[in-house]
């Protein structure tokens, strides 16, 4: 829990666990996407492009309360 009372990562917690998520996770799940594709024996290319779309899309839900706001200023830090 963080100081102001909001329940859920911090600001910069959110920060470097997109980072971590971007850097790290994301091309560890694309060499685990392109194999399990590789195992279908080269679909058609309309049927590997939806299951390109629908692994794209299983990733990034799990992790939108990470990426949410990260662009963003801080919103606990001060204004001037």
């Amino acid at each position: 829990m963080s100081d102001n009372g909001k329940t859920g990562l911090s600001y910069k917690a959110r920060r470097r666990w997109s980072l971590v998520l971007l850097l790290i996770g994301l091309p560890v799940y694309i060499v685990a996407v392109v194999t399990i594709v590789n195992w279908l024996d080269r679909p058609p290319i309309w049927l590997e492009l939806l299951v390109y779309i629908a692994l794209g899309i299983v990733w990034a839900l799990p992790f939108k309360f990470v990426f949410k706001g990260v662009g963003k200023e801080d919103p606990d830090q001060p204004s001037e």
